[in-house]
């Protein structure tokens, strides 16, 4: 089998595709509109990996297979071209981020139309280029005019490392920073917030969207919506009130003790950290990051304050203690402890050893040893004895309102988004402080407010923007003297929380989109990678819901279709430029060309599941493609067998049914056996051309090569993609093995509506199996209909 020069033909394609009509997107079409969108990526490299390939090569592929089923296909590309990454490059290397980040987006997007794709690179977004981060200062604006968004001062993840803030979703389990791998600390700091939490409710609602239930369940536990009650203790001899939120009020008779966080106010108002081993205790919590102190596997540990509260139900006198593992950014920023029905409370009493009362019972349930968390009968709980725990729930709320105890209450986990960085590399918060401090919104005459170049990367605990002197000019001469300048940056989720609806109309130098361009949206099938899911999913529909609100769209979802597609690993570990275990294609495509290298890495498994790197396969794939090609070398078949017209239906429905669903591996499988079926016999040329419609999503440049080598003069992609036919695909003959005491001895081609008699009757005529029942007594006959017959003989 002659091998054909796949690198030639790629290009040879690739600049006749070049302004082929056939193939561009008629943007003022959007009746029949097909919106495919995959994550964009990071310029923070200078290659492209395994892992963006296995990406984006085959939903390109799902995108040609739309478009030849009549779609008017979108799929636009882009970077994400502001962050972290590039800003160390430059303090490393002495280069400027704008230098490095064109570099690298130059060598991406050679890359990239290495793959051969349908890109719309007429639309392309770069979020660093002031065109685009003028409008995310836009957006900015319109969330402070609209009161969403404010600046305060608040405990912070900070790295010490790269010395910025980072959002909880950006701190690993460990306490340490997902990028740099320092130990996160708390630290005070004035700080820009987003209020998502106005939109909680909101978020949980996923009827619109046809998303993975496990992407679902990630943002309803990350908003996390608790309904319970907010009870009132009075602290023993004093006025003053401690509020603590319990999903738990029919609990209330158990509780011994309340908890508050290292930085209740309540430490303050009664001056405990006068108190060495209070303050030390609140210094060392200061140093651990959420998540170290909320992990329930480690030690609680606390420090008595000194102070009781008073239960409102039974004017029992509890204490108050301080612990590490209540925050102050959750609820109330206090817990009433009931250590007989929470695990966590029941070891922190153990260890202190608090009293543990019982107040709900199944069948005797003992709490010695471990706390009954389920529901149950109300016991020990005066008025409430008796009740089951729905029913107490309800009856205690009611008794909190009445004696104004407490009230019915729905909290949520979620914060409010922090996107301040102390860093150089971002937007710019279009923010100005007057002499006084007072914060002022800069108006969009001045948009975009653009980023400085006059800059020291080198961090030093405060935003890099406050060594400009260009900035500090720029905003005295527009505002007055004494007038400073907002010098921290915007987290880069800001940029791509919106960066979808810019695309149709990215070359809008007036507005952030058109009322004409927003016919695109919403996206019709967004792909990318799971991790994003309390980030950047969350905070794009977040903004999909204010910007609603505010007029500028009409829609409620940015994403209708959502699909993430595995994992590439090198040696089991998570490709990433970070770790330097990426494997770059370019030398298998510079080897064995793109559409074969695009076709191994949907041929290496389920799409969405991904697997572990390696290119045993590949020449497998590689031979495939080449015998594609001898098919139209040696010729064409006259006719068409009822065995041809069974296989290429049967091909043509499995193919069509997996790319429905982005199954591409059992797609390319399907299509190997059919072409390995006539390894050794013709195909009809009408069989043939409809085989290269199929094939062409897979191996694009190969099959506008067999398409034209067919004398076509248009695109493979301008036809319409083949149907089945289902009468076709009942065989009119099927094979049915013989065995005689279990072992095979033949096999019969017999008619598919054969009666039983008649297939034992054809099998009985064989002549090696006339060998083996011959003289012989035959005491059994079985028949599995349409696949075997036994006979047993003696």
């Amino acid at each position: 089998m002659e091998e054909n020069n796949f690198i030639s033909i790629e290009k040879k394609w690739q600049k006749k595709w070049l302004g082929n009509p056939e193939l561009e997107t008629d943007y003022l079409n959007t009746e029949n509109k097909k919106y495919c969108l995959t994550m964009f990526s990071y310029p923070s490299g200078d290659k492209l990996h395994i892992g963006h390939w296995y990406n984006y090569g085959p939903v390109d592929t799902f995108c040609r297979f739309l478009k030849m089923n009549g779609y008017n296909i979108f799929q636009p590309q882009g970077f994400d071209a502001f962050g972290l990454p590039a800003e160390n490059y430059a303090i490393k290397h002495g280069v400027h981020p704008a230098v490095s980040t064109d570099k690298n987006i130059s060598t991406m997007r050679k890359q990239l139309k290495a793959i051969g794709a349908l890109y719309n690179w007429d639309k392309e977004v770069v979020t660093c280029e002031k065109e685009y981060y003028k409008w995310t200062q836009w957006l900015f604006l319109k969330l402070y005019e609209n009161n969403l968004a404010y600046r305060t001062e608040a405990l912070v993840n900070w790295d010490p490392v790269d010395q910025t803030v980072l959002a909880n979703e950006q701190v690993l389990s460990d306490g340490t920073s997902e990028r740099s791998g320092a130990e996160v600390i708390q630290k005070p700091l004035k700080q820009w917030f987003l209020k998502i939490t106005d939109y909680a409710e909101e978020l949980l609602d996923f009827n619109e969207v046809n998303w993975p239930n496990k992407t679902k369940m990630m943002q309803k536990n990350w908003i996390g919506k608790s309904q319970g009650a907010t009870v009132k203790f009075c602290l023993q001899n004093s006025d003053f009130k401690i509020n603590v939120f319990t999903t738990r009020p029919d609990t209330l008779f158990g509780a011994t003790y309340l908890v508050v966080s290292p930085e209740h106010s309540m430490l303050d108002e009664f001056n405990l950290k006068d108190d060495n081993d209070i303050l030390e205790y609140c210094e060392k919590a200061k140093k651990k990051s959420e998540l170290q102190r909320t992990d329930l596997s480690k030690e609680k540990t606390g420090v008595f304050t000194g102070l009781y509260a008073i239960n409102p139900v039974n004017n029992e006198r509890i204490p108050v203690w301080i612990a590490d593992y209540v925050l102050v950014g959750y609820g109330t920023g206090a817990i009433m402890a009931v250590p007989g029905h929470d695990q966590r409370d029941f070891e922190f009493a153990k260890t202190y050893e608090i009293k543990i009362v019982k107040v709900v019972d199944l069948d005797n349930v003992s709490i010695e040893d471990n706390a009954f968390t389920e529901s149950g009968i109300a016991v020990n709980s005066d008025f409430l004895n008796g009740m089951n725990t729905d029913k107490a729930k309800k009856e205690m709320i009611a008794y909190l309102e009445k004696n104004n105890f407490g009230e019915k209450t729905t909290t949520y986990r979620l914060k409010d988004w922090l996107i301040s960085r102390q860093r150089y590399w971002g937007t710019p918060i279009p923010i100005v402080y007057d002499p006084n401090g007072k914060a002022h919104p800069i108006p969009e005459e001045y948009l975009p407010w653009l980023l400085p170049e006059d800059v020291e990367y080198k961090p030093k605990g405060t935003s890099p923007l406050g060594s400009s002197s260009e900035l500090v000019e720029r905003t005295e001469k527009i505002f007055g003297k004494g007038w400073r300048p907002e010098i921290d940056t915007m987290d880069t989720f800001m940029c791509s929380s919106w960066y979808f609806l810019r695309y149709p109309d990215s070359q809008n130098s007036n507005q952030p989109f058109s009322k004409e361009s927003l016919k695109w949206l919403p996206v019709d099938y967004y792909i990318g990678g799971a991790e994003h899911a309390t980030m950047h999913l969350l905070y794009a529909r977040f903004i999909t819901k204010v910007l609603r609100d505010l007029k500028f769209l009409e829609f409620n979802e940015p994403f209708l279709n959502l699909y993430h597609q595995g994992t590439i690993t090198k040696n089991s570990v998570k490709m990433s430029k970070s770790k330097g275990n990426t494997v770059a294609p370019d030398d298998f495509v510079n080897s064995y060309g793109s559409d074969t290298f695009r076709c191994y890495l949907m041929f290496m498994g389920p799409f969405d599941e991904g697997g572990d790197w390696n290119d045993k396969g590949i020449k497998g794939i590689y031979r495939f493609l080449n015998k594609s090609f001898a098919i139209l070398e040696k010729g064409f078949a006259d006719n068409e067998t009822s065995e041809d017209l069974f296989i290429y239906n049967d091909t043509i429905k499995k193919v069509t049914e997996d790319l429905k669903l982005m199954k591409f591996n059992t797609a390319l499988s399907k299509m190997m056996e059919f072409v390995n079926f006539y390894s050794n016999k013709k195909m009809s040329k009408n069989i043939f051309e409809n085989f290269v419609k199929i094939l062409s999503p897979f191996a694009p440049h190969i099959s506008e090569e067999l398409w034209s080598r067919l004398e076509n003069k248009n695109s493979v992609f301008s036809n319409t993609w083949p149907k089945f036919d289902e009468s076709k695909l009942v065989k009119d003959k099927i094979t049915v093995a013989v065995q005689v005491n279990g072992k095979l001895r033949g096999q019969i081609d017999v008619s598919s509506d054969l009666s039983r008699d008649d297939i034992l009757l054809s099998s009985k005529e064989h002549e090696n199996v006339q060998n083996h029942i011959n003289d012989k007594e035959i005491i059994k006959e079985i028949y599995v209909p349409g696949k075997l017959v036994n006979f047993v003989v003696k």
